[in-house]
């Protein structure tokens, strides 16, 4: 706002900082209840003011200002945007509920479509910290902390610092930016000032192995060049010990992806089937009843000879769940993929790493939920040197449905998730239509509560940049929701 701005409102709002939404949300609140206009406003931030407004008037007390929960969520958000009008027009949008209720769902609106693109720029630039954050040591023994330099388009330091002390708790940490400072020195988070590039270390010892790390990573057969640059806009690259490699590895990547591509297995390799006939031998015929397991253990114990359906005959071994057997929560998705087959592991695949991911971002901790599969036995076809996923029928869900319903019996939890539709129909007897039930807790006939939602791999199937990330978000939303009902 111009100084001629300022000095033709009638009131002015003074904030003590760029993200101060308890400052906002308290004049907005007086502003709105003494019907002032939006026009008659103008915000200024103010860091050495030690109220936001004490120039204004007392809110009245009779006066009743009632907007959208989701309004305030989306606010607390858009606060941490950039742009230097985001103050007014947060307080325009609040006058204009007032007397429109359900403006938000106005998709055309322009004021609506305004607000829905900077909520997402701010998500982007979270994302993006998150992803782009490159830490380098400093000192030695007790005195050792890691500093990490990073630019972010808007002020989201303070909203994204306890995501960085969830993920490295263990260390003494400092993340600098051009806003403000985030500093954790194993107990406490304090945020500070703004600082330079030069005061942030340039490189450390582990600059090589962030290189060599991105060179085995990197794969050139799923390389689009314009989609990387959408996640990796080039200016992090300066950040990024392993952008040194990027133009050389896509100048390489169509003869690296013919390589790798002769050097993919058409299945599992000769030396897995001598493993599966020592460690998984052939058990006793399905007419034998085995002994009723009284742990979790002993179940997957079972479970490695299991000849319930003909899925065994091509997979590597059954892929049990893992988990506390006292486990709150348990977590259903289809069947194992490709990599899990191979590991014997759950959950640990491409579709894997996102589930972690998004459980980490809802601070759902995977060691202490149990995760498994509705189906047991990878399901594939072969192409070429590929085994590509297809999706169990309903005779093999039905048929896998008994070590489900066990596992359920041993750990006892008190919500089960159904991720995906295959996992829906074993837990819930039947087909049900996951985009309409999505979010629904459904309390079955013993009394379990099954939350249904989409399985993460869908998210790896969208090509769309946006569309993933909207996804992405909504997937979080649930993860989120799960661990409310976790408590509950």
């Amino acid at each position: 706002m111009t100084r001629t701005q300022l000095n033709l409102a009638a009131h002015l709002v003074r904030l003590e900082s760029q993200t101060d939404f308890a400052g906002w949300r308290d004049a907005a609140r007086r502003l709105a209840t003494n019907d002032i206009p939006p026009e008659d406003v103008a915000w200024q931030v103010e860091p050495d003011r030690e109220s936001c407004a004490s120039d204004l008037p007392p809110a009245q007390a009779d006066a009743r200002l009632v907007v959208p929960r989701d309004f305030i969520e989306r606010a607390e958000t858009v606060i941490c945007h950039s742009d230097p009008e985001r103050f007014s027009f947060l307080y325009r949008l609040l006058w204009r509920l007032r007397s429109e209720p359900k403006l938000l769902s106005i998709a055309t609106d322009p004021d609506v479509r305004r607000l829905e693109a900077m909520e997402k720029a701010v998500h982007r630039d979270i994302h993006k910290m998150r992803a782009f954050v490159r830490f380098r040591k400093i000192g030695e023994g007790g005195d050792e902390r890691y500093v990490a330099w990073f630019e972010p388009d808007h002020f989201i330091v303070e909203r994204n610092a306890d995501f960085f002390v969830r993920r490295f708790t263990g260390m003494r940490w400092t993340i600098l930016t051009p806003h403000a400072s985030a500093d954790w020195d194993g107990e406490r988070l304090a945020i500070g000032p703004g600082a330079a590039k030069r005061d942030a270390p340039a490189e450390d010892d582990a600059e090589a192995l962030w290189r060599t790390y991105f060179e085995n990573i990197f794969n050139p057969a799923r390389l689009k060049v314009k989609a990387m640059q959408r996640e990796m806009p080039k200016k992090y690259w300066r950040n990024l010990p392993e952008a040194s490699l990027i133009p050389d590895l896509i100048a390489g990547a169509d003869k690296a992806a013919s390589e790798m591509i002769d050097r993919m297995p058409t299945s599992p390799a000769p030396h897995h089937a001598k493993v599966k006939a020592k460690h998984w031998p052939t058990p006793e015929p399905p007419d034998v009843v085995a002994p009723e397991a009284e742990d979790i253990p002993e179940l997957r114990e079972e479970a490695k000879g299991c000849r319930r359906c003909p899925l065994w005959r091509d997979a590597t071994q059954t892929v049990f769940g893992e988990g506390p057997e006292n486990a709150d929560v348990i977590f259903v998705g289809e069947q194992p993929g490709d990599q899990e087959d191979l590991a014997g592991k759950p959950f640990v695949g491409p579709a894997g790493k996102v589930f972690d991911s998004i459980l980490d971002d809802a601070a759902i901790d995977r060691r202490k939920v149990y995760v498994t599969n509705a189906v047991k036995h990878f399901k594939f076809e072969p192409r070429g040197k590929r085994r590509i996923h297809s999706k169990p029928n309903a005779g093999e869900i039905q048929a896998c449905r008994w070590w489900l319903d066990k596992e359920l019996d041993l750990v006892k939890p008190n919500l089960v998730v159904a991720l995906g539709a295959t996992a829906a129909q074993s837990l819930l007897g039947k087909a049900v239509p996951i985009t309409k039930m999505r979010g629904d807790v459904i309390e079955r006939e013993d009394g379990l509560r099954v939350f249904v939602t989409i399985h993460p791999s869908f998210i790896l199937r969208i090509r769309d940049h946006e569309d993933k990330a909207a996804e992405r978000e909504r997937f979080l939303q649930d993860m989120r929701k799960v661990r409310k009902l976790m408590a509950a």
